[in-house]
């Protein structure tokens, strides 16, 4: 049997690069290198290279091929783990759809909308099927935070890049005296920056995949809890344990399955392949369930939310992974 090439391709631009080569470690010790010949490819703004051991051997990116003893290395696969740009943002999907590479992540479009809040949170809102919260998309640093749509907004908010991921240089403000700093912090990651109205409620995460036979597969659900004086799931308490994250969650089964159902649906309305993270706040005083956000390459390192879900589900990262290619192969 000729062993199919995938390039595991993690790294990237932003500030997510260390937890993308996290969860690209993590994925290559789950795939069955009995059936296929991985390849660690690295991006990084001056150079991609292939992880030979302790090697860094450069990849033609004229047609993204390695040289490996000699002969010319083509893809068959390319499994995407790159959190943010530009694994995220339909960048990567956008070339290897001109070179006829098949990828695992969501294609082009949905990557480019998904990524960039300021324009997915409409689209989502559109649909019906849940609320978002009010914000403002800015495109520059204002003068003054107490005219125009900002003074309309109720504190706190959350200012955060419109296109990022990981909570990098997310901040939650609480008056007025603080907005701009963190607009400012929030403009160091990303050429726009999004101020949302704080939904206060408890959040909830539901990971979605489209096996290859068309069954969807609707992940239980995880609710993230912050804790050490953390009061949301930032960067500290994605990576550093200042969060307790219940999968399944407990919570009465009726927003369990309502989680769920909107995820499902949201999945195919948005036109999402492989692997899917939708969170969201639910709102127990008004019983209403808030989008916040939708991962279409989340976490995969072995503390991440959704392999806790797929295992929950009697799944194994290695089946899930397995999955993961034989679908973006079919």
């Amino acid at each position: 049997m000729n062993k199919k090439n995938i390039a595991l391709v993690m790294g990237g631009y932003s500030g997510e690069h260390d937890i993308s080569i996290a969860s690209g470690k993590q994925v290559y010790g789950q795939l069955d290198h009995s059936k296929y010949n991985v390849y660690q490819i690295v991006v990084e703004r001056k150079v991609w290279y292939w992880l030979d051991g302790e090697e860094h051997k450069e990849v033609d990116r004229n047609e993204f091929t390695v040289m490996d003893n000699g002969k010319k290395v083509h893809f068959d696969l390319a499994f995407i783990i790159i959190h943010g740009n530009p694994g995220e943002n339909g960048v990567l999907q956008g070339y290897f759809d001109m070179l006829g590479i098949r990828y695992t992540t969501c294609g082009f479009y949905t990557s480019s909308l998904t990524f960039q809040k300021g324009f997915c949170n409409p689209v989502v809102k559109s649909f019906g099927l849940v609320k978002v919260a009010k914000s403002v998309l800015l495109y520059s640093e204002p003068k003054d935070v107490l005219q125009g749509p900002l003074a309309a907004l109720q504190y706190p908010l959350f200012v955060k890049p419109a296109a990022g991921g990981s909570s990098v240089a997310t901040t939650k403000v609480k008056e007025p005296s603080q907005l701009l700093a963190a607009i400012h912090e929030a403009f160091t990651e990303d050429h726009a920056v999004l101020v949302e109205e704080c939904i206060k409620g408890r959040e909830f995460d539901c990971g979605v995949f489209r096996k290859a036979d068309g069954e969807l597969l609707v992940f239980p659900i995880t609710e993230i809890i912050p804790i050490g004086g953390h009061e949301f799931f930032d960067y500290d308490a994605k990576y550093n344990g200042f969060s307790n994250e219940v999968t399944p969650a407990v919570v009465d089964e009726q927003i369990a399955k309502h989680v769920q159902s909107v995820s499902s649906k949201l999945y195919d309305l948005l036109g999402c392949r492989g692997i899917v993270r939708f969170d969201y706040i639910y709102d127990m005083d008004e019983q209403e369930l808030y989008f916040l956000e939708v991962n279409t390459i989340p976490g995969q390192s072995a503390e991440s939310i959704v392999p806790k879900q797929a295992r929950a589900m009697g799944i194994t990262p290695a089946e899930l992974y397995e999955m993961s290619i034989q679908a973006a192969l079919a």
